[in-house]
């Protein structure tokens, strides 16, 4: 039976909408998850937290009118159970069984696709230079990316395809026109919203230096080479040519205040090198990023926010709760950039994540060499987000 053909169940069940299940986890609450996916989907991505309880028992084993006990035993039957899958179809079932014995049970909305749907603006507080910053963040992969707005006008950068018209409403609830769409490279691990906004009207802005890979598209939109400067009512966003991650990667300075380094530097690791020219290219690129880090990053006064494209399960995130922090607090909690050259670059090769997944479908997508729609696009980069050299937090090191 395909996962997403179950019956509706004999008994009523509750739902819980995603937002709702992410407000309960923030606040802390204790959370338990009885994930229905295949095994292989739950080992890859899934819900986590240090409040989340999570058991992955497949769909398949409630199918049976007699479910063995041995599967029984693994559910809780002290507490509230939230029953999730794939799309909300399994997890209905599931959890219909489990109210028919006498289970505290609901199940999640959409499943993880509801969850990879969250997408939740935070302002940095922190942010000194003209106008309003607000971070995006998406928890099911990590991804992150800057609302700049000031005087009437706002650019995005490293938007996501997904929440192109949430861009624009957004904008228009703050009475603003976006006027740029800054992508800071090729990305390995979502969709570009960068040449929807443009079909929309805003300025879409690629970095210079990524135009080599490969991008079909280039003489559609504007390029940005190392220096250039793009205004936003008083702000100025400025190109700064940080390669590494890719050959083209281009942080953006927010009015001196913050520097968006794409899949650079993040708040608690640096970018892994490996994604554009594979494992053969690795050295190289992590050389690359090294120079990169030392002489273009670091270079800026210690109090410049550092923020990333991404943030991982590891990342802690600041008290105004962006995944955001000042270089100089990198510097001490991050032997990384301390390193010299040759231990950086066997560090960074040590211990590295799997690769995205799809990551080549969505290159060649992002680079336009093929063309998917937008369903086929928000499947691509359901996953977690795998863009940092380290498992683990390389902060605090």
């Amino acid at each position: 039976m395909n996962a997403d053909d179950f019956p509706t169940p004999d008994v009523d069940v509750e739902t819980v909408d995603p937002e709702s299940l992410k407000d309960s986890i923030d606040a802390g609450e204790d959370v338990t998850l009885l994930d229905a996916r295949m095994q292989s989907d739950y080992d890859e991505w899934r819900i986590d937290g240090e409040n989340v309880t999570s058991t992955n028992v497949p769909y398949f084993e409630f199918l049976e009118d007699e479910i063995d006990d041995d599967v029984l035993e693994q559910i809780p039957d002290d507490r509230k159970v939230t029953v999730l899958c794939a799309k909300g179809g399994a997890s209905e079932y599931v959890a219909g069984t489990l109210a028919e014995r006498g289970y505290d049970v609901n199940h999640l909305e959409d499943g993880m696709n509801g969850w990879a749907s969250i997408y939740e603006a935070v302002e940095v507080e922190r942010y000194d230079g003209a106008g309003t910053l607000l971070q995006y963040q998406r928890p099911s992969s990590g991804c992150l990316g800057y609302l700049l707005y000031d005087d009437g006008e706002a650019a995005i950068v490293d938007p996501l395809r997904a929440f192109t018209d949430r861009y624009l409403e957004d904008a228009d609830d703050l009475g603003v026109d976006i006027e740029y769409a800054l992508d800071t490279h090729v990305h390995a691990d979502h969709i570009s919203g960068v040449r929807g906004l443009d079909a929309e009207g805003v300025e879409g802005v690629i970095p210079e230096a990524a135009v080599d890979r490969g991008v079909t598209y280039a003489d559609e939109l504007t390029t940005a080479a190392d220096g250039d400067t793009f205004e936003v009512g008083d702000a100025t966003i400025e190109a700064v040519y940080t390669p590494g991650h890719t050959t083209g990667m281009t942080s953006y300075l927010v009015d001196d205040s913050l520097l968006a380094t794409g899949d650079g530097l993040f708040v608690e690791s640096v970018a892994r090198p490996d994604l554009e020219e594979g494992d053969d290219g690795a050295p190289d690129a992590a050389s690359m990023l090294y120079e990169s880090l030392q002489e273009r990053v670091l270079a800026l006064p210690d109090d410049t926010l550092i923020g990333g494209a991404h943030f991982s399960d590891a990342a802690e995130p600041a008290d105004d709760g962006t995944f955001t922090a000042p270089i100089g607090q990198l510097v001490d909690e991050m032997d990384a950039l301390t390193m010299d050259e040759e231990d950086f670059v066997e560090l960074i090769l040590s211990d590295m994540p799997p690769r995205p997944a799809n990551y080549e479908e969505i290159i060649a997508t992002n680079l336009g060499q093929s063309a998917v729609d937008d369903d086929e696009a928000f499947t691509l980069e359901l996953g977690p987000n795998n863009c940092a050299a380290s498992q683990d937090s390389l902060a605090g090191d």
